[in-house]
């Protein structure tokens, strides 16, 4: 086995009993990154020297000692570029200092590595909205890796990172995992500082780890969990251990089966392979419990009503006057501030931004924005109660398995419909995670990874990372 394709935990026994260094690990890597990124596209750039100076120093006694990190490119890294897959940031801007999680993974020891491409300000499920390039499926490389965290799925399942950052904002860490054959996990919402990541809709996003086992994403939540004070939504809560229990197998809990998730839509294929996962966990003991989530109908409407209101006031500071791109041509500042932003977005960005404007719009807020806001706490309330039976909810992560390119390049709506099991996590801010469960066959001769959709209640990684042990 390649160093590349390691998990974590076993790159660090072979570097705590001394036979490899951090540097063969960056070396395997971007041994693979010359030979297979310029084919899958999962990197925007990378700092191979930074990286080998860092790992010189590397302390090999701290939980991640020496592993190397890839980070999605909308959060900052001092001195690296963080372009969100944007124009607009494209030439001339670097972070000016490390978000929250970057210095954690620091401190535990890990050494940043590569910006990882994305949907264009997080907003896409395909990658394909990048204004820097497209990544695509290690898997089958007509087939998007899924988004917007596309990259940092790609570059774990091409074997040219060992683990990654994403952010997850409607599923945009779970759906490329599922996607890619990874496992991906999007924490509670306050669980990750989000101090440092470039907001896309602040009341949704949040940062978490794609890896090859769910240990790694164990270690990886460990090491970024907890209070921040730069963060206004950072919870001050205890971080348990999430390493203590993975082993203690699901015997005797119980896990919901939502009927609205397994309606029409569902690829028979994908169907197969949930609920072929779903036995192999009643096998292990767990008890099956069919529940209901009776406003799941309405998460899609509800979050494509509140996401594009937050974004629309966040990437308000893009105006070509503080930073990024600036018009050169232009009559006056109102006409800079219309050229900067027309020139700098790439569609689909001006299109939740218009959207988003609309349903903020003094005439349509109580139509739009208040009614959605109260349709979410409903969605939350759903939840709730689910967990008031259930110690888990399984489903799946996506209706089918990865698409090809440009299937729904004129279709956004459709594009928006394929979130319908991810979206309700965000809204209601719970905890979820995709674990690989499997594969089908693609049009091809190529098969196409499926997960498993596992979610927790507020603030329950532990149990739902014993789950996904045991489902893995």
């Amino acid at each position: 086995m390649s160093l590349a394709s390691s998990t974590i935990s076993e790159l660090r026994k072979k570097l705590t009993a001394g036979d490899i260094r951090p540097a063969d690990i960056l070396d395997d890597l971007a041994s693979g990154i010359s030979t297979r990124d310029p084919e899958v596209g999962a990197y925007l750039s990378h700092d191979l020297e930074a990286a080998k100076a860092a790992a010189e120093n590397a302390d090999l006694s701290l939980p991640l000692g020496g592993i190397p990190i890839g980070i999605k490119d909308n959060i900052n890294v001092l001195g690296q570029p963080c372009t969100c897959g944007s124009r607009y940031l494209e030439k001339g801007y670097t972070a000016p200092y490390n978000a929250t999680v970057t210095e954690r993974l620091k401190a535990a020891g890990a050494i940043p590595f590569g910006r990882l491409n994305m949907d264009e300000f997080a907003m896409g499920s395909s990658t394909e909205n990048s204004a820097l390039g497209r990544t695509l499926n290690p898997h089958d490389n007509a087939r998007i890796p899924g988004g917007s965290s596309g990259g940092s799925a790609a570059a774990v399942a091409a074997e040219t990172a060992i683990a990654t950052l994403g952010s997850d904002t409607g599923g945009s860490i779970r759906q490329p995992a599922s996607h890619c054959g990874v496992v991906g996990l999007k924490p509670s919402y306050g669980r990750v500082s989000r101090y440092g990541l470039v907001a896309f809709a602040s009341s949704l996003d949040q940062i978490g780890p794609l890896t090859r086992s769910v240990e790694d994403s164990a270690l990886l939540l460990q090491a970024i969990a907890g209070h921040d004070t730069r963060d206004s939504t950072s919870l001050d809560t205890e971080v348990p251990d999430f390493l203590a229990g993975l082993d203690e197998g699901v015997a005797g809990l119980k896990l919901g089966l939502p009927k609205e998730y397994f309606g029409e839509g569902i690829d028979p294929a994908v169907r197969e392979k949930v609920e072929a996962a779903t036995k192999k966990l009643e096998a292990a003991g767990a008890e099956l419990v069919e529940i209901s989530l009776p406003h799941t109908e309405y998460a899609v409407a509800t979050y494509y009503i509140i996401a594009p209101a937050e974004a629309s006031s966040n990437l308000s500071r893009f105006d070509g006057i503080r930073y990024g791109h600036r018009s050169s041509d232009h009559e006056d500042l109102l006409d800079l501030y219309r050229r900067s932003r027309e020139e700098g977005f790439g569609a689909e960005v001006k299109r939740r931004i218009i959207l988003g404007t609309y349903v903020l719009s003094s005439g349509y807020y109580d139509a739009y924005y208040s009614r959605a806001q109260k349709v979410r706490t409903l969605i939350r309330r759903d939840f709730e109660q689910a967990f008031e039976k259930v110690d888990a909810i399984l489903s799946p992560v996506t209706p089918s398995p990865a698409r090809k390119l440009g299937e729904n390049s004129d279709d956004p709506l459709t594009e928006y419909l394929s979130d319908i099991y991810t979206i309700a996590a965000n809204l209601a801010g719970i905890c979820a995670i995709s674990v690989p469960c499997g594969t089908v066959p693609a049009d091809s001769d190529k098969q196409l990874p499926v997960g498993l959709q596992i979610l927790g209640p507020h603030l329950g990684e532990a149990k739902l990372l014993r789950i996904a042990k045991s489902a893995e």
